[in-house]
């Protein structure tokens, strides 16, 4: 009589245990697009590769599984284009999907800096308009490749709490980029226009592509230090989104940020930057990010940058606090040609 009852019972836990291990995988996906790309994969692929061009082409290769995105939902993955930005020993690697004929998406910026012979640091950073708040991840320190990262050494606004991170200065990426030949790689693949040998493919669901997502995680890290602030000031004027990807996450985004409450790096409030793409002259309501304000009058004027192109481009903005009013005034010039918006408002 016993085992007419036990029997019932231990196929109801079976069952229970069964879906519930099916269910797991929809647990860890927050719905935002950052869950269809590895930050800590294209760390892995730039590791891997021998340049920029080699980097692009891993990111954009079916069987990394590094790249899950659908951003405008045409039932393809997105190819994800690859910009280098040099300045010194600074530099950046800006990620962005080709949504439209007209508009793109970052979707994560590598920054990466020769800090002394032979050492090197790099960062991955998610855009916030992806991963729903600036999302950062470093390789992960080990034996053979950490070193004290100390105020002394590198200065106050570089410190980490933990000290220790990695030197990726043996990387073939990174030696490559750093040679004195080398000229900055800026994809010159477009909407219209795709190397011969990409064949997108259609996106996984989660359940399917978080395996592929989190084999990275454990040679990579995810911090809340940003240990190369230059870069970051570097690539703020290069910064570009998309409306269409801001309005289609718009409910998800604004969701996500409600629930996580604001974020600090390096001490201080995260507020995500101006939209500058595809909505001239405009701002989307609710999830619209923010303008950085300048207080005391002070001007943001990053360096010049060589962007490998002839002529090179020179960005000046001048944001000046009044207090009747906002006035902004950019220029940019390349090759003899140049041009000049204002805007005021009284």
């Amino acid at each position: 009589m016993q085992i007419r009852y036990f029997l019932p019972a231990l196929f109801l836990t079976l069952l229970t245990v069964t879906v519930k291990a099916q269910d797991q995988p929809d647990q860890d996906s927050t719905g935002l697009p950052g869950d269809n790309f590895s930050l800590q994969g294209a760390l892995e692929m730039f590791k891997q590769s021998s340049s920029p061009e080699a980097f692009e082409k891993a990111l954009n290769s079916e069987e990394n599984k590094v790249n899950n995105l659908d951003l405008n939902a045409d039932g393809n993955i997105d190819y994800i284009k690859v910009i280098n930005k040099k300045d010194g020993d600074v530099q950046v690697f800006i990620l962005q999907a080709v949504v439209s004929e007209n508009e793109s998406q970052d979707i994560a910026v590598i920054s990466l800096q020769k800090t002394a012979e032979e050492n090197a640091v790099i960062q991955i950073e998610g855009d916030n308009d992806i991963y729903g708040e600036a999302r950062i991840a470093e390789p992960a320190p080990e034996a053979d490749n950490a070193f004290n990262y100390s105020p002394a050494t590198h200065g106050p606004s570089a410190s980490s709490p933990d000290g220790i991170i990695v030197n990726v200065w043996f990387w073939p990426c990174v030696r490559f980029v750093y040679a004195p030949a080398y000229v900055v790689w800026v994809s010159p693949w477009s909407w219209y226009s795709h190397p011969v040998w990409w064949r997108p493919w259609r996106p996984m669901p989660w359940h399917y592509y978080h395996p592929y997502y989190y084999r990275y995680n454990t040679r990579y890290i995810v911090v809340n230090t940003r240990r190369i602030p230059p870069a970051r000031v570097m690539y703020r004027p290069y910064r570009t989104s998309s409306v269409t990807v801001i309005n289609r996450n718009r409910v998800i985004v604004n969701n996500y940020r409600a629930t996580r409450g604001p974020r600090t790096y390096n001490g201080n409030n995260y507020q995500p930057s101006r939209v500058t793409n595809g909505n001239p002259g405009g701002r989307t309501s609710n999830y619209q990010p923010s303008r950085p304000g300048n207080s005391g009058g002070r001007t943001y004027q990053p360096s010049r940058m060589g962007s490998g192109n002839t002529g090179g481009r020179t960005y000046q903005p001048s944001r000046p606090a009044n207090s009747g009013g906002r006035s902004y005034q950019g220029g940019r010039s390349s090759g003899g040609r140049s041009s000049r918006a204002g805007r005021s408002r009284n």
